[in-house]
């Protein structure tokens, strides 16, 4: 019989990110692949948080980097969909899946190109995800950072490297909508140029700049960034690229300066407030993060973007309550936003109240009635509110 108590130590400890104790643990026989009450192991514990080291030290003893949790989640998966971008490299080299699907059918390259986590983007499409995989949703890659970004900085270097990686820039969602069309209709200007291949406005020292940093040069690309500075001080991208350069370096307070001395320069350039957003994550401030996020949103209440993320990461928390409240205001201004009706039954189940999820799922199928998806959430549900 298996010793329950030292192997839920040993998710603890993996959470904890406790190298030591993880080794006293398995040393002392604990199961490395032991499920806790939510279907995770210690491997999947470690990767929710981060925790490099126990990662490392778990795959090396062996853990399956393929095994699911009660949400049918792989630790692999779950580095990709956080943009925990070091650890999903260190994933490729034991096993890890890469045709390997969430409950959604999304590989990990979906949900990394919808965040916005651009290295792990990178990361997916040179370890060779397949780029033009479709969700259950009716999504590729490039349709969600299309659809789901803001036409911005970031998320025109993820679409301008699924492009570059194959994507199909014509492929249809479930309603007939190429990428193209959507960034049209959008008006991300940036999508646009990049989904009809017309690179012909940008500026050398920016092309300079991508290749550094997507040849992991940060500290180079950060030196030409410089020198770009004294010719042209008031250029917004080079803030972008310069705070972004110092992420990836975990420089995260200087990162935060940079884009914060942008929004000095102009503070109705929403974009930076998605950055100081992911940096405030980085750091670990979770309400400076949301009211990052808020900000944006008091200044253009129309922009559906910046609520829709704020609603992910209140997930990604576990506050469903309050996400829940998001994706009520984004319906308000959406009605037919299926995927918002989606997400919102996904937090109410999580909360209990499977009746509501029930009614926020059917909502959903009313308008896109043809989706095996949304059926077989309602079925769950329904089984969840007999118990």
């Amino acid at each position: 019989m298996e010793n329950k108590s030292i192997n839920m130590d040993l998710i603890y400890a993996s959470e904890q990110g406790d190298v030591e104790s993880l080794q006293s643990l398995l040393h002392e026989g604990a199961s490395i692949d032991f499920k806790d009450e939510n279907g995770r192991t210690a491997l999947m514990a470690a990767t929710q948080k981060n925790n490099k080291a126990a990662v490392k030290l778990l795959l090396e003893a062996g853990s399956d980097v393929n095994t699911r949790d009660i949400t049918q989640l792989t630790p692999f998966i779950c580095s990709g969909a956080n943009g925990f971008h070091e650890i999903l490299s260190l994933m490729l080299n034991f096993g890890a899946d890469l045709k390997s699907v969430n409950r959604f059918g999304g590989t990990a390259l979906l949900p990394s190109s919808e965040k916005g986590y651009l290295k792990t983007v990178q990361v997916c499409l040179d370890a060779g995800v397949p780029v033009n995989h479709v969700n259950n949703l009716g999504w590729s890659a490039l349709l969600e950072s299309v659809i789901l970004g803001n036409g911005g900085r970031l998320y025109s270097n993820i679409i301008e490297m699924l492009v570059e990686a194959g994507a199909e820039v014509n492929l249809p969602d479930r309603d007939g909508k190429s990428s193209l069309q959507h960034a049209i209709e959008l008006k991300h200007d940036r999508v646009v140029k990049i989904l009809n291949r017309d690179f012909t406005e940008e500026n050398e020292v920016i092309q300079s700049v991508k290749k550094l940093y997507l040849e992991n040069k940060y500290e180079d690309a950060i030196t030409v960034i410089n020198q770009a500075f004294a010719n042209d001080p008031s250029n917004l991208d080079l803030y972008f690229y310069k705070g972004y350069c110092l992420q990836e370096l975990k420089k995260y307070v200087e990162a935060l300066e940079e884009y914060n001395k942008a929004l000095a320069l102009n503070s109705y350039d929403l974009d930076f407030y998605f950055y100081t957003a992911n940096c405030l994550r980085l750091m670990n401030k979770p309400e400076e993060a949301l009211a990052e996020y808020d900000k944006a949103s008091e200044l253009n209440p129309n922009e559906t973007f910046y609520r829709y993320h704020k609603s992910n990461y209140l997930r990604e928390l576990g506050r469903h309550e309050e996400a829940v409240n998001e994706m009520n205001k984004l319906l308000s201004m959406e009605p037919y936003r299926y995927d918002f009706s989606f997400h919102k039954a996904n937090s109410l189940r999580s909360l209990g109240k499977h009746q509501e999820a029930i009614e926020a799922i059917e909502n959903a199928i009313e308008h896109d009635p043809s989706n095996p998806l949304y059926h077989l959430h309602k079925e769950q549900s329904i089984e969840l509110l007999k118990k």
